[in-house]
């Protein structure tokens, strides 16, 4: 398979070297595009000589009146030949080009005419990578399906220490494999995943919630998606943008999220409840908004319906996963839901994580599943641990029809 490996400029441009001898000790051939800036840390005679490829510098890099008529298309066929396109290191700058279409140079224009995956590996400041307007231009880039290998933290070549350095070229290269030969082992299934909190309301301007930001079951519906399943996410209010290829359905209340999820259920062959259910709402909604006195205010709240228990009944042969959020006792917690909720496995996390709390794109899980199993999967980005959510749940059902 060829690829064409983007450059961007900075001090991590160096890796690049490493991680385009990788690819191609794996079989790929690497055609290597690199930006101007690129060019002043690393230079493009190394890559031609790791390589074996013409190293692309520029729109007209010759000023032969033949040269430059092929230069000016020369960056469709770098589109059109090359099957993936992965940018190491992807600076701030080229995110922010990318996010919003500009295309003032060659891998930029390329970015534009390429119609394959892509994969983006982020290196910068610590400050430039927690920049809201970085942050929202890496949300567009996901929500385009494009696969973000996140940075890794440590000491930067600034002086700074935090996230932005460039992840591992291992790391880079296992991204590169899964991306280009992408898994289809959810072909012909319908996942049917539930993210984000419920709002109950108390008035018609206040109401109770949760913490929940949505982003594990999100993450979810992506990895299901890109593995061949249809995925139907029944989401609750978040502020992160929609997975691409997936069915919405978008709700408030736990009991909206109920009905949504007993409608679409005899679509499912496997369902992931994920979301954070308020466990309690309001029995008497008022009307009018409830005024502030100084006299004390008392609530009467009533359960709201139990989703989960409630699919465990209706589930049939289908693959029922639930999640347990906790603070405390995280293993007897996940057993007693597997059990009380007839689940096939439970997802078990602790909630009050400095690392892995609410917000975080990362998480550690403990797999409880009904086998008796346990698995551990330690600290990763959420999309990894989705990955690896299904890949032991589809060894969980192959485990159970067998005991049939």
């Amino acid at each position: 398979m060829r690829i064409a490996l983007g450059v961007g400029g900075g001090i991590a441009a160096y890796k690049a070297a490493e991680i385009a001898r990788g690819l191609m000790e794996r079989g790929f051939t690497v055609q290597v595009v690199m930006t101007a800036a690129a060019q002043e840390f690393i230079r493009p005679l190394t890559f031609a000589a790791l390589t074996g490829q013409k190293v692309i510098t520029g729109l007209f890099s010759d000023a032969s009146p033949e040269a430059t008529l092929s230069s000016s298309v020369e960056h469709i066929a770098v589109a059109q030949d090359n099957k993936l396109l992965l940018i190491a290191p992807a600076t701030a700058d080229l995110l922010a080009k990318l996010a919003h279409g500009l295309a003032d140079d060659f891998l930029t224009t390329t970015y534009l005419a390429f119609t394959g995956p892509v994969v983006l590996a982020p290196s910068m400041n610590t400050n430039m990578w927690n920049h809201a307007a970085t942050r929202a231009n890496l949300a567009t880039l996901r929500a385009r399906g494009h696969f973000v290998v996140e940075p890794g933290d440590g000491l930067l070549a600034c002086g700074t220490v935090g996230p932005g350095r460039l992840a591992e070229p291992a790391e880079i290269i296992e991204a590169v494999l899964r991306t280009a030969n992408p898994r289809n082992d959810l072909e012909g299934e319908t996942v049917l995943i539930t993210a984000g909190p419920t709002q109950e309301p108390l008035d018609p301007v206040r109401y109770i919630t949760n913490r929940s930001s949505g982003k594990m079951g999100y993450a979810l519906a992506d990895a299901a998606r890109s593995r061949g399943a249809r995925v139907i996410l029944v989401s609750g209010p978040v502020h992160i943008p929609e997975p691409s290829g997936v069915e919405m359905v978008h709700v408030r209340s736990a009991r909206e999220m109920h009905k949504a999820v007993v409608d679409r259920l005899g679509e499912a062959t496997i369902v992931i409840k994920s979301a954070a259910v308020a466990d309690y709402h309001l029995a008497q909604i008022p009307e009018q908004k409830v005024k502030k006195t100084a006299m004390r205010l008392s609530l009467d709240l009533d359960p709201t319906p139990d989703i989960l228990a409630d699919i465990g009944r209706r589930k049939g042969d289908r693959l029922l996963i639930g999640f347990a959020a906790e603070t405390e006792n995280l293993l007897s917690e996940a057993r007693r839901k597997l059990q009380t909720k007839n689940c096939d496995m439970v997802v078990a996390n602790l909630v009050n994580s400095t690392v892995t709390g609410f917000e975080s794109d990362l998480n550690a899980v403990t797999l409880v599943m009904s086998t008796g199993q346990t698995v551990d999967l330690s600290v990763a980005p959420k999309r990894d641990i989705a990955s690896a959510i299904f890949d032991h749940a589809l060894r969980l059902r192959l485990a159970l029809h067998v005991t049939q």
